[in-house]
């Protein structure tokens, strides 16, 4: 039985801390590592992360100290950890960390490394229009997402699939992967091969800023810039609703390619320019509108686009 430490924080590494803690054939989880409580909401109030929850729901020790405080190698020998599984911790780990486990510290990534290193794998994957993606367990070293590959496997990204959705999908197929992959390290059936040299997009962290949809690119592109940076940080734009309004934030929560087999469809928009009809609610591109499916208005709850157009005097509205 392998002896593992999971370090985690968001709800996309609870489906892999689930797996390994619920294979008592295979693995004991002796530990969990996770990044400490943060403030949350508009009273700041300290609430654990999705892993600390599951964590103790589990009956599983948390230890929450910061990997590059002197104490923490000491910390993690009393663990008595043979192996560490990592899956979206958020902390990059010295040298003397990563050595500190006799068998090392694997991470599920979610691409198809070499490609898509770093923060965002998934959402610069459906912004580049990818087909197909997947997940990696490798072997962590100094430099980023850069170590020896145990496993892949690949899936593919849906037509109209959001960043959040692929992310559900993947941390439960990549829980298995993982899995498998430190079993079959542990019995020693797998050799990790090494990431072939080259250069190699790097999946930069989507800002609030880089959701700011672009209206003046083809609809295809706003639909992927939509889809990439939905749930978070979430696509937006400035509406100005009519000439007496004051402008605002608009989110885009869901929103697909214009169907120009209705007749009701505009067929071309000025890029940003919003129409609405009975039952559709379209957005103008370069090329062919878009149609805003959901939205979320500035100090309202998520709606129906079309629920949120009867009520929001639209004559002349258009988005920036």
């Amino acid at each position: 039985m392998l002896k593992v430490l999971f370090a985690g924080t968001p709800d996309v590494a609870v489906p892999s801390l689930r797996l390994l803690a619920g294979d008592a054939e295979h693995f004991e989880v002796v530990a969990v590592l996770t990044r400490p409580d943060a403030p949350t909401g508009r009273g700041r109030r300290l609430v654990p992360n999705p892993v600390k929850q599951a964590a103790l729901e589990l009956g599983l020790p948390v230890i929450e100290s910061d990997p590059s405080e002197e104490t923490f190698v000491t910390e993690l020998a009393a663990t008595g950890a043979q192996a560490a599984a990592v899956v979206a911790y958020g902390k990059i780990l010295k040298q003397e960390v990563l050595d500190a486990l006799p068998m090392g510290w694997y991470n599920l990534h979610f691409s198809l490394l070499p490609q898509w290193r770093g923060a965002a794998p998934v959402q610069r994957s459906i912004w580049a229009g990818e087909k197909v993606t997947g997940a990696t367990v490798f072997r962590i070293v100094r430099a980023m997402d850069a170590g020896p590959i145990l496993a892949q496997s690949t899936v593919e990204i849906g037509a109209h699939e959001t960043a959040g959705e692929l992310l559900g999908r993947l941390a439960e197929d990549g829980s298995h992967l993982l899995a498998a992959a430190l079993q079959a390290m542990a019995d020693d059936q797998i050799v990790p091969v090494e990431q072939p040299a080259g250069a190699y997009e790097v999946a930069q962290k989507i800002t609030i800023e880089d959701a700011h949809i672009r209206f003046d690119v083809p609809m295809f592109a706003a639909d992927r810039q939509i889809r990439a940076c939905t749930p978070n940080p979430g696509a937006w734009c400035t509406l100005h609703a009519n000439a007496d309004a004051a402008p605002s934030t608009l989110h885009v929560l869901r929103a697909q390619g214009a169907d120009m087999a209705n007749p009701n469809t505009p067929e071309s928009l000025s890029p940003g320019r919003i129409v609405a009809g009975k039952k559709n609610v379209w957005v103008g591109t370069s090329t062919e509108p878009l149609e805003l499916l959901e939205v979320k208005a500035q100090g309202k709850k998520a709606m129906r686009a079309a629920d949120w157009a009867r009520g929001a005097h639209l004559d002349g509205a258009y988005c920036e």
